[in-house]
């Protein structure tokens, strides 16, 4: 069981910076349906409220759809935790904070199985059934959506939020959302992960051919999932100037006078994406 109670779970994760890029959230322009999938209706996560009895093939249709969805949410630890807690009735008796609906990448079955087990073992003392479920096996087909491979090129060849919305056509929020979730995907922690990390587990895994022509960074690496309220900047290395925080105009013309930025500064130049694979060689001085 979890030594976090509900109350602090809760905040916990609606805390989370990226609680709002959650894919259970409703979508800004139609609240009905979610934010990561328009083709998935927001109440896929709870509980089935309509009349009648809803049809084993739509349910199960219905919780693998929220499920998708689940396994590349960028707070799926803080919230499975919180829907795992819980709550002590008048009686004493223990019951989960959130009894149904899917939260956490889980069905409500599968955390009240947990929950039996746990109390199972706290009356044997068998503490191989009270352990913790392991997390969900990432599954890279989900990595393989047309929108995230049409965000990894993006990013191969720019280096601003925007640019790369604008070249995979969508707009920056769910840009950067793709972007979160790809971290997650490969296991890669999104408050530290660089541009080049990310694009390093996407040639590993072949979702970028190794004759891609990838843009360099230069001396401050990009961050690989970037906010878009502020909480964090582009670039995650300290001491960076602020001109390179801004997006640079597609269109440069010819300056009559020299750029206040070093010429090193400038990502211009381009390496093949096979670079990254080739293992780093040290000189030794000779003897």
């Amino acid at each position: 069981m979890t030594t976090m109670d509900a109350i602090t779970a809760r905040q916990h994760l609606v805390d989370d910076r990226h609680y709002k890029y959650r894919g259970c959230a409703g979508d800004p322009d139609d609240p009905r349906v979610s934010a990561a999938d328009p083709d998935v209706p927001i109440d896929a996560w709870g509980p089935y409220t309509d009349d009648g009895a809803e049809p084993q093939r739509v349910r199960r249709a219905r919780e693998r759809a929220a499920l998708a969805i689940c396994k590349r949410c960028p707070v799926l630890a803080a919230c499975r935790t919180y829907a795992n807690t819980t709550v002590v009735d008048e009686a004493g008796v223990e019951h989960l904070v959130e009894p149904e609906g899917i939260l956490g990448g889980e069905l409500a079955l599968t955390r009240h199985r947990a929950l039996i087990a746990r109390r199972h073992a706290a009356t044997t003392g068998d503490t191989t059934a009270a352990a913790t479920p392991a997390p969900a096996v990432r599954n890279l087909d989900d990595a393989r959506t047309p929108q995230k491979l049409a965000v990894l090129d993006a990013l191969a060849v720019e280096l601003y939020d925007e640019r790369v919305a604008r070249r995979a056509s969508m707009d920056v929020r769910t840009s950067n959302w793709h972007r979160s979730a790809l971290c997650s995907l490969f296991g890669l922690d999104r408050e530290t992960a660089t541009r080049d990390e990310l694009l390093l587990e996407a040639l590993r895994h072949g979702l970028l051919p190794t004759s891609t022509r990838i843009v360099w960074d230069g001396l401050w690496p990009v961050a690989a999932a970037p906010t878009t309220d502020g909480a964090r900047q582009r670039r995650i290395a300290p001491g960076i100037p602020a001109a390179l925080l801004a997006p640079q105009p597609r269109t440069r013309r010819r300056a009559r006078r020299p750029s206040i930025l070093p010429r090193l500064l400038r990502p211009r130049a381009l390496f093949p994406a096979a670079a990254l694979l080739a293992p780093t060689t040290v000189l030794e001085p000779a003897a």
